[in-house]
């Protein structure tokens, strides 16, 4: 989905990718991809974000300097154009290298401004790490390391900047996506440090936060704010030199503010800082409902998201077809409720109303559908038919079942699935091997609405050898 923007960040932003031969090219790729999701809520420019990518390989070498991609546009070509290197994985020759180019003008790198690497690795390096990244965060740089493989995590942990839970990730090469918000948070978290920026932006409000520069002694801020397309109306607030945030609030919604923080200091001076911050589409609820756990009797009903501005909420429900219609009353702090003593095997239509503080009202609707009585099957039993072959035996369900699913997952090779028919009550499981633990799940098929699978772990004997046999001794 869209990435709302990230701005009122400024820094330097270096990533080290493993460009060697250790890393497969369908690999290389999903850490391109993932670069750019990772990159493309920031604001690019001299003013902002800045990046650049060293990779590591026999010999370190820089993909692009920093300044040489103002706009997202033309970073986003550049990450696609980046081509696998191979050679060695030489981590530590590029990190020495990487602390020349991110204080280096040369490589259109900034004084003055949070400097962050990011190091996307297999785990693996063929000479020491250790030395040359303690000197890169001696230097103030901010380590983020992401390992798609199964690394060290002694060596890892200690390489990366402190706490490690917030500064490494081990992740699946494929599950990448997973942890591209919360590295984001954790990088703009740095690049906003020094500079004044909102967080917990909502569509009516925002908290401001930035460096603490005063003190209780030593002077007040100013704050000044008003709509960019109406500057007339701008206001104004103080506060004392102890804070380092304050929440705005009764704000426009899809409202860009240009914002000014003062210091007001008796000791030095300090410039103003300023910021732009846009507020967000006003929110409506529910914009989803959702059913889950449904059973004969009950289901369970959910809702997103939920707002401060809601009161308390309806659910209402009733059979399809049919009039009769029931209606429970939740608090507007909850999101979901417990529908019961309902029909089974039966469809309903749901329908969950917001009503606002304001007065007014918002509704959706979803169908659930309840399961048959005693939806699983009974009496999941095993039969031994010779090597590696088994009998899986069931009790029919109840209900019209229209076939029943079994899935055998092997401890060694392939899964199965076989599908029969409502008659059929026992399938031979073949090609298991001797001595594994295997798990078995029959599930009954229903025309309209999923029945409850019943799983057993079954055990097959270790082959045993024939009596008066001997292995031949070789000479």
């Amino acid at each position: 989905g869209p990435h709302p923007p990230i701005s009122n960040t400024e820094g330097d932003l270096l990533f080290l990718l493993d460009s060697s031969a250790s890393v497969s090219h369908y690999e290389f790729s999903r850490v391109k991809e993932f670069m750019w999701d990772l990159l493309q809520p920031f604001t690019f420019g001299p003013k902002d974000v800045q990046t650049s990518i060293i990779h590591i390989s026999t010999t370190p070498t820089m993909e692009f300097p920093f300044d040489r991609h103002p706009s997202s546009g033309s970073l986003r070509q550049a990450i696609r154009d980046t081509r696998q290197l191979m050679g060695d994985t030489n981590t530590g020759k590029a990190l020495s290298f990487a602390k020349e180019k991110l204080f280096s003008g040369e490589a259109g790198a900034r004084p003055d401004v949070p400097k962050v690497l990011v190091w996307v690795t297999d785990g693996f390096s063929t000479d020491d790490i250790s030395e040359p990244m303690q000197l890169l965060k001696d230097m103030g740089v901010t380590v983020f390391i992401v390992s798609t493989g199964r690394g060290n995590y002694l060596e890892l942990s200690a390489a990366a900047s402190q706490p490690p839970d917030k500064h490494l990730h081990f992740v699946d090469v494929d599950d990448l996506p997973i942890i591209t918000k919360e590295l984001q948070d954790g990088i703009r978290g740095v690049l906003q440090a020094n500079r004044l920026h909102a967080v917990d932006i909502t569509s009516s409000s925002f908290r401001l936060m930035w460096p603490k520069l005063l003190s209780q002694e030593t002077g007040y801020y100013t704050l000044e704010y008003a709509p960019t397309d109406d500057l007339a109306r701008k206001r104004t607030k103080q506060v004392s030199g102890a804070h380092t945030s304050l929440v705005l609030s009764n704000l426009a919604p899809e409202t860009t503010y240009e914002v000014a923080l003062i210091p007001e200091s008796n000791v030095h001076y300090f410039p103003p800082q300023t910021a732009r911050v846009t507020t967000l589409a006003e929110e409506i609820t529910p914009a989803q409902v959702l059913i889950s756990e449904s059973g004969p009797r009950s289901f369970h009903v959910s809702w997103a998201p939920t707002l401060d501005s809601v009161m308390g909420y309806q659910v209402l429900y009733g059979p399809l077809p049919g009039n009769s219609v029931k209606v429970l009353e939740v608090d507007g702090r909850h999101n979901s409720t417990v529908v019961k003593n309902l029909a089974p095997n039966t469809t309903y239509l749901v329908t969950v109303t917001a009503i606002y503080r304001s007065g007014k009202e918002k509704s959706l609707s979803a169908k659930a559908c309840t399961l048959e009585e005693s939806s699983k099957v009974r009496h999941l039993r095993f039969e031994d038919m010779g090597p590696n072959t088994l009998k899986a035996s069931w009790d029919s369900a109840d209900g019209q079942v229209v076939g029943y699913r079994v899935r055998c997952r092997r401890q060694t090779g392939p899964s199965s699935v076989l599908s029969v028919s409502p008659q059929v009550h026992s399938v031979l499981l073949t090609d298991l091997a001797s001595g594994t633990t295997n798990q078995v799940c029959v599930k009954p098929v229903y025309r309209n609405q999923p029945g409850q699978r019943l799983c057993r772990m079954v055990h097959v004997q270790p082959a045993t050898e024939a009596p008066g046999y001997r292995h031949r001794q070789r000479a």
